[in-house]
């Protein structure tokens, strides 16, 4: 076991046993709905996160890049929705991956030009693919209306496709991470269930097969009420958390899994602040609704042996490799720079999970306050299926 000190800053750490309580809790509000649960991987990245949230499970995973496509059929995860709208560029390296590993990769639509150019590519080279639509709940990113008339002619188009075969629909909530409160969360899930169903029950009344029904976003998931007419669903954040999902109510800060070790490199007596050597790259500069983020800065601070967060201190600023840390008001820096001395090691709970991460090659895994690292797990990175 390696002591956190002998780490090199900045290091991601992950928590397994939260980690491992987080993907259970998950996989039970699946069971309890009736569907199945294909979690994103695009927060995680990881093999070792994917054999947890996929316990007892189907074992198809949700995946955002092409490198994370390649990297989980290489370890053995084959059934993959790639749920981003298809480019016809990416067909070659997803024709790969499902020749090589013996993989079945589902791309996702939301126009005939789309599926035209996407079907045209993989007939050249001898491919075939599954194909959901993209169906636009409230959200207002990528889909066609539950309700329009591009639906019929979108599914159509797919059917004529000699290398394209459909099986289904699929949306996301992404609306659900900009309000708070379970109410509002529980109106957005009900809205993306139904969109979906309704979209489902327009191309089964024509005769169009639909097999797939999925929806997705760790909010709606948590706070669902019926997911009736679904199939499968499709979170991704849940398996770490972080502190966005805390202040919508949708976690506690103690299932947030994720944090960065980083160490005091200085303090600052003119701006009243300890300097840190996770920044910008190491942290992401994202951060909650200005709604949701009074008090949580960049990120909030703890001690290097556990994830509860000091009073009053949280990382106020943020440059490419420094980060500042601030006490409350600035009322007793010095007592700051005594709680933190040069060298000092402290773990910041990220704002976005999985924008803190997706930088890292690696986990350092840990269990519990005190713990050191008991293993390193590898991670996807980048966009190229050799990344």
């Amino acid at each position: 076991m390696t002591p956190l000190a002998e780490l090199t800053t900045p290091a991601l750490l992950l928590d397994v046993g939260v980690l491992e309580r987080n993907c259970e809790a998950m996989a039970q509000r699946a069971a309890r709905h009736g569907v199945t649960l294909r979690p994103h991987l695009k927060t995680a990245k990881s093999a070792e996160v994917a054999r947890r949230a996929t316990r007892g499970q189907a074992g198809g995973l949700t995946v955002s890049t092409v490198a994370e496509a390649a990297y989980f059929a290489r370890h053995g995860f084959t059934d993959l929705t790639y749920a981003v709208g298809i480019d016809a560029n990416k067909i070659e390296a997803l024709h790969d991956i499902q020749r090589t590993h013996g993989a079945r990769v589902t791309l996702l639509a939301d126009s005939v030009e789309a599926v035209q150019a996407a079907g045209a590519r993989a007939r050249a080279l001898g491919a075939s693919f599954r194909v959901l639509l993209e169906i636009d709940t409230g959200g207002g990113r990528g889909g066609v209306g539950p309700r329009d008339d591009g639906l019929l002619s979108l599914a159509r188009e797919v059917q004529r496709s000699e290398s394209l075969a459909l099986a289904g629909v699929l949306t996301h909530a992404g609306h659900s991470y900009h309000v708070q409160g379970g109410t509002a969360i529980r109106a957005i899930a009900e809205a993306e269930r139904a969109g979906a169903v309704h979209a489902a029950e327009r191309l089964r009344a024509v005769g169009i097969p639909v097999e797939v029904v999925s929806v997705g976003s760790t909010p709606t998931a948590v706070c669902a009420q019926t997911l009736e007419g679904v199939t499968e669903m499709r979170p991704g954040v849940y398996t770490f958390f972080d502190l966005d999902q805390a202040a919508r109510g949708i976690c506690g800060v103690d299932e947030i899994a994720l944090s960065v070790l980083a160490t005091v490199i200085g303090h600052n007596p003119r701006s009243r602040r300890v300097l840190i050597d996770a920044g910008a790259l190491a942290l992401s500069k994202d951060q909650s609704a200005a709604e949701f983020r009074a008090g949580l800065g960049f990120g909030l601070v703890c001690r290097a042996d556990g994830t509860v967060p000091l009073p009053g201190l949280c990382v106020a600023e943020l440059h490419q490799e420094h980060g500042l840390i601030a006490c409350e008001g600035d009322d007793d820096a010095q007592a700051m720079f005594r709680a933190l001395p040069l060298g000092a090691r402290v773990r910041v709970l990220p704002h976005h999970a999985c924008m803190t991460a997706a930088p890292y090659d690696r986990y350092h895994v840990v269990d519990g306050a005190g713990s050191g690292v008991q293993a390193v797990w590898d991670k996807a990175h980048g966009w190229q299926a050799g990344a």
